[in-house]
């Protein structure tokens, strides 16, 4: 019997949504990172990131917003916001009962964009 993949270990589409509307949640709670999201399009980033980690997770969906390194690069994000998000991600995984490797595996996905996330206006040189 093949292995299963990270996207069908999560659950599919719906149950990814449904830790990254959690996640979500999370990021607009805090003190630290809510401020970010004041005038965003919540409803756009759920389903943008949904359709990124389904990606990520082997799904059969499609990532197909804006680069993640210009969608953020009026975002000003420090390393400490990204440890932040970090950890509220892992608190979203843990409450649907993800098992540690595949959230560390989600975790990896994410963390993998770290230096766009960090990109600012003046990094893009030329």
């Amino acid at each position: 019997m093949p292995e299963r993949t990270l996207y069908e270990r999560l659950g599919g589409r719906e149950a990814i949504r449904a830790v990254v509307d959690d996640f979500y949640d999370r990021l607009i709670a805090d003190d630290e990172l809510g401020p970010f999201f004041e005038t965003a399009n919540m409803e756009r980033l759920r389903r943008t990131q949904t359709d990124f980690l389904c990606e990520a997770a082997g799904g059969p969906e499609t990532y197909d917003a804006e680069p993640v390194r210009e969608a953020h690069l009026h975002v000003p994000f420090t390393p400490s916001h990204i440890q932040r998000a970090v950890e509220l991600l892992y608190e979203s995984l843990d409450a649907f009962d993800v098992p540690e490797e595949d959230a560390d595996a989600v975790v990896q996905a994410v963390a993998a964009y770290e230096e766009d996330l960090l990109a600012r206006p003046e990094d893009q040189g030329e």
